[in-house]
């Protein structure tokens, strides 16, 4: 039985989470899609259906399911799960929405802590949605940096509000605190379905793709840190290394990745991790010729890159 992909919807308040996932819900895309919510009704669901349980699930016309939540997580996931096992509700995806100000890092760990979800979804990537509009006044607020860092997609809602050089200077913001993530553009909800799902944000594998980013330095308390070499690693000294920043500045560590070249190593290792949760393996092996290049991107809150630095210069 393969796992069920899982997407965690973070963003600002008032970016369009809603109305996306009106959008999800309601579209006839041929997916079965079961959605958690926090706040049903505002997805134009009648309430006096839903009553006051913990846990509501229906599910739609076109075969997606909505579970409404006023309980913890886990408890939803396993309901859905034992629904879905005795034939009751049929889904092959979940996506799993974060409320305006909450931080998706406790959301994403319940699918590393408990075992027995761990086997049975898979977590496929953290989307998060910045309104273009009012991003300077969220993006005063660290908890709407953290949900830029440690997005794997950002999509990026009204943009016809503002100018072609704000939204510029927005990607740019943007890219400084989050080398990794693409930046997509939607529109009142709709949005090509790859663009939100299958994202492979957190696969083990060699592919990671920074953008570039221009000289200067950010105004943000978050930020990302890019290191590179062409010099053979270590690899206990790496093991020794991550150890160390894991031990002192794991929290603040929102995601990390890293495709390394290891000495002595015909594959690439690659490694990545949410604050202090993280996991190696090796990938394929470097093809003949190939510049064997190891490439780290750090995404921290008040990131600590004098120490990273120095860290790294030892591991050659």
């Amino acid at each position: 039985m393969l796992p069920i992909p899982v997407t965690i919807l973070s963003g600002f308040l008032g970016a369009g989470k809603t109305t996306l996932l009106r959008h999800l819900l309601k579209a006839e895309h041929g997916l079965k899609i079961a959605v958690i919510e926090n706040e049903f009704s505002d997805a134009g669901i009648d309430t006096q259906l839903l009553g006051d349980e913990p846990v509501q699930v229906m599910t739609l016309a076109n075969g997606c399911v909505c579970c409404t939540l006023h309980t913890d997580l886990a408890k939803a996931l396993y309901l859905l799960l034992e629904r879905l096992d005795s034939g009751q509700i049929n889904f092959d995806r979940l996506v799993i929405e974060c409320t305006g100000l909450a931080d998706p890092a406790p959301v994403a760990q319940t699918f590393f802590i408990d075992e027995e979800l761990r086997e049975r979804y898979l977590l496929d990537g953290i989307v998060t949605l910045v309104d273009a509009a009012h991003a300077d006044v969220h993006l005063a607020q660290t908890i709407a940096q953290a949900q830029v860092g440690f997005a794997d997609r950002l999509l990026v809602s009204k943009t016809d509000l503002v100018s072609p050089s704000a939204f510029e200077a927005l990607s740019e913001r943007l890219t400084r605190i989050n080398r990794r993530a693409p930046i997509r553009v939607v529109q009142h909800g709709n949005i090509d379905l790859k663009e939100l799902l299958d994202v492979r944000g957190f696969n083990l594998n060699g592919g990671l793709t920074l953008r570039p980013v221009s000289p200067g330095t950010g105004i943000d308390r978050i930020s990302s840190l890019v290191l590179r070499t062409e010099q053979p690693l270590d690899v206990d000294r790496l093991s020794t290394f991550m150890n160390e920043l894991l031990e002192a500045h794991g929290m603040q560590l929102l995601r990390y990745k890293g495709v390394l070249n290891i000495a002595g190593e015909d594959r690439r290792l690659v490694f990545q991790g949410v604050l202090k949760l993280y996991g190696f393996d090796w990938d394929t092996p470097w093809a003949e010729g190939e510049l064997r290049e190891s490439v780290m991107v750090f995404i921290a809150d008040e990131l600590p890159e004098t120490k990273i630095r120095a860290g790294f210069e030892a591991l050659r």
